[in-house]
């Protein structure tokens, strides 16, 4: 948060300039990514128990989704997965489809078999003695 008199640090420049350049869809996009960073950011539980091992909540992909609405459709389906694990590659998908040009419906069945395979993994843990 800023506070009057305080100055943008050369981060905050960069990236308000950038955000400025953007086209309107683009902005939206920017900033669920940015909300999508946020909550993989917050405290994770350190008790000693194991967490139970949880079925994945089917959410149906709607037949017009961005990249963006599959992020967090997949993160509440998989609520189970810590998102700092799916952080690097989910992220590498992202600017395949912004900075590439990939198209959206590919880089979304590729975050469900990502999605897919980080809960089989979980699973896989959660059984181990």
């Amino acid at each position: 948060m800023l506070l009057p008199g305080q100055q943008l640090s050369e981060q905050q420049r960069r990236l308000i300039k950038l955000y400025s350049s953007l086209g309107e869809q683009d902005k939206i996009s920017l900033l669920a990514f940015a909300e999508f960073l946020v909550q993989r950011a917050e405290p994770v539980s350190t008790t000693d128990e194991p967490p139970p091992v949880l079925d994945p909540k089917p959410i149906p992909r709607p037949e017009e989704e961005s990249v963006v609405g599959a992020i967090k459709r997949l993160s509440e389906s998989y609520h189970m997965l810590e998102r700092s694990a799916l952080l690097t590659e989910t992220s590498s998908l992202m600017t395949a489809h912004v900075m590439h040009g990939r198209s959206a419906a590919e880089v979304i069945d590729d975050l469900e078999a990502l999605f897919k395979r980080h809960h089989q993994e979980f699973i896989s843990k959660q059984r181990e003695p």
